[in-house]
């Protein structure tokens, strides 16, 4: 079933990288409490939302891709029922990291200046990628139009300009900066081990999901 095509490595890379969350989160790592929730369910409901993202976006891009099954269902809606979902989960994950650092707060060793000046150093580059984004690269792209019309964007050139100028990926590289604020403006040992968590899973999306699906798109005829 080419749904699960390469599924096998997400799932052996996703045990992994939770086992190590698991024997990482210990002592300051689950200090203090947000919103009547412990450090340790915030943070691992920070895990989740990724998870769940991500299995997401795996199961639907590839029953469009392959199988068609979101055109047949909502028709000319599909891609906006697919943007919806994915927008709801999307939000979670930075929802879930806020309340996880304010929960964890005042944990890393850190001035609260170089906590932020780390904070506007992710900033910039994050919000350039949107910049770029919105102006080069099209937010139906972004979102994964070519899994609904391979035929259309097959034939598109690449995208060269913007910040897509110095990298082909920039979007996993920089947009998940974005993630890492949290930790360093909260002073949080817990958001930032999810931030690494999650910058870390994005790239197993793209090895095992994304960049197989890139192979069938545009490489085939």
């Amino acid at each position: 079933m080419r749904i699960l095509e390469k599924q096998q490595y997400h799932l052996v890379t996703l045990i992994i990288l939770i086992s190590g969350v698991y024997f990482i989160a210990r002592g300051d790592f689950l200090q203090g409490s947000f919103a009547g929730l412990s450090t340790k369910t915030w943070l691992w409901l920070s895990i989740l939302a990724p998870v769940v993202h991500q299995i997401y976006v795996v199961i639907l891009w590839r029953a469009e891709l392959h199988y068609k099954y979101l055109s047949t269902w909502f028709g000319k809606r599909a891609f906006g029922a697919w943007t919806a979902g994915f927008m709801i989960l999307f939000l979670a994950r930075p929802i879930f990291i806020f309340g996880l650092a304010i929960a964890n707060r005042g944990t890393l060793a850190l001035p609260n200046f170089l906590g932020v000046v780390l904070s506007v150093l992710c900033i910039l580059p994050a919000t350039y990628l949107v910049y770029s984004v919105l102006k080069y690269f099209g937010l139906k792209r972004a979102l994964g139009m070519d899994h609904f019309q391979p035929q259309v964007y097959k034939n598109l050139p690449l995208v060269n300009q913007g910040i897509f100028r110095w990298t082909s990926n920039p979007m996993y590289l920089f947009g998940f900066l974005f993630l890492w604020i949290p930790g360093f403006l909260f002073l949080s040992k817990s958001g930032l081990l999810v931030a690494l968590f999650s910058h870390l899973y994005i790239w197993v999306h793209y090895y095992f999901t994304e960049y197989p699906d890139m192979q069938y798109i545009y490489k085939s005829d």
